[in-house]
């Protein structure tokens, strides 16, 4: 299974997603800001997979002043990495993981209070390890818990990517999938592209083609269609963010879908970590939309498809209401309505 994550202890080598499927390409991340850069522009992107890498970008924020200023104080370490944690943040405003990730990061960062900038480095390094590690397992355990809810033979739609690529590996939406043709359930998947980026036909199709699972890859246009015809059985997509009323943001389309399902009578669901869920924020309405560049839109594998000065609206994630997913697969166990009560509930476990 592809990495799209690996810490070489002292860089961090990420495959170059804008690049598959024609070519596998790798980046190495020497410090914070090749890191930044890489979530800013979508090298590395899936809300789980975005959250780790940030975890050792601020390693390697660690790691690069200590070579510069092997005897800095710790007041300015700290103060170097406050800096390098808010850039970290900065660069996508919607995925809840990032800011999950960073802040543990930082907890941990001021939970030592008497060992020298070496030794908090080696302990942040063991920390972001713990991240990665713990996203693979529970991205396993949300392949078992979602494994209850796909029938033999079903045929599965899903939307963007939420799979080995979108996380530190093994997937989400993708896990539960894999989980199901690892257990010898005959399924089959409906991939649709993902405009305006075609993270679906990129890297999902991908993805599932590697690991022998059936796939077929439509249209955004065509799902609708499909499911009139009876040839859909359910729906499972990722999450960028769940909130406390069960809201859910996820790659632009998602919204789409939801209501294409609930019109034909079709379970809808989401997998994610429990690290998605936010629960500081009440309703979908109050999560940061990140609005990306028109030229996402007008072009195409570096094609122009549009008039270039059209003016182009370009959100990268929607809003799913609660009402509209059946149920939430997380690590921690299978969530149904009403949201407002499972997932606090949840939480306190």
């Amino acid at each position: 299974m592809v990495k799209a994550i690996t810490w070489q202890d002292d860089f961090l080598r990420l495959i170059d997603q804008t690049k598959l499927p024609l070519t596998t390409e790798y980046i190495d991340c020497r410090d914070y800001q090749s890191v930044a850069q890489a979530i800013r522009t979508m090298r590395v992107r899936g809300a789980p997979a975005i959250g780790a890498a940030a975890a050792f970008g601020i390693v390697l924020a660690a790691k690069r002043l200590l070579e510069t200023q092997p005897s800095v104080n710790r007041p300015d370490y700290l103060a170097l990495l406050q800096t390098a944690a808010s850039e970290l943040q900065a660069t996508r405003p919607t995925a809840i993981n990032l800011f999950w990730a960073v802040k543990r990061m930082l907890q941990r960062l001021n939970e030592v209070t008497t060992e020298t900038p070496a030794e908090i480095t080696r302990l942040l390094e063991k920390e972001a390890q713990s991240i990665w590690a713990e996203d693979i397992a529970m991205n396993h355990r949300i392949g078992q818990f979602g494994l209850s809810l796909i029938p033999e033979g079903a045929r599965i739609l899903t939307h963007c990517n939420a799979g080995a690529l979108a996380t530190a590996g093994y997937g989400t939406a993708l896990g539960v999938i894999r989980a199901a043709h690892a257990a010898g359930r005959r399924i089959s998947v409906w991939v649709d592209e993902t405009r305006p980026l075609l993270q679906g036909a990129r890297l999902t199709a991908w993805e599932l083609l590697e690991d022998g699972i059936p796939v077929t890859l439509i249209t955004d246009s065509m799902a609708g269609y499909l499911m009139q015809q009876g040839k859909v059985d359910l729906v499972i997509v990722g999450a960028d963010r769940i909130v406390a009323n069960g809201d859910v943001a996820n790659k632009i389309g998602t919204y789409t879908l939801a209501v294409l399902a609930q019109m034909h009578g079709l379970p809808f669901y989401v997998a994610a970590p429990w690290s998605t869920v936010d629960l500081s924020l009440s309703s979908g309405t109050e999560i940061p939309i990140e609005e990306r560049s028109p030229e996402e839109v007008r072009m195409v594998a570096g094609q122009c498809i549009a008039p270039p000065s059209v003016p182009v609206y370009n959100p990268a994630f929607d809003l799913t209401p609660s009402r509209l997913v059946t149920a939430i697969i997380t690590d921690r166990g299978i969530i149904r309505p009403p949201y407002n009560e499972s997932l606090p509930e949840l939480a306190r476990l």
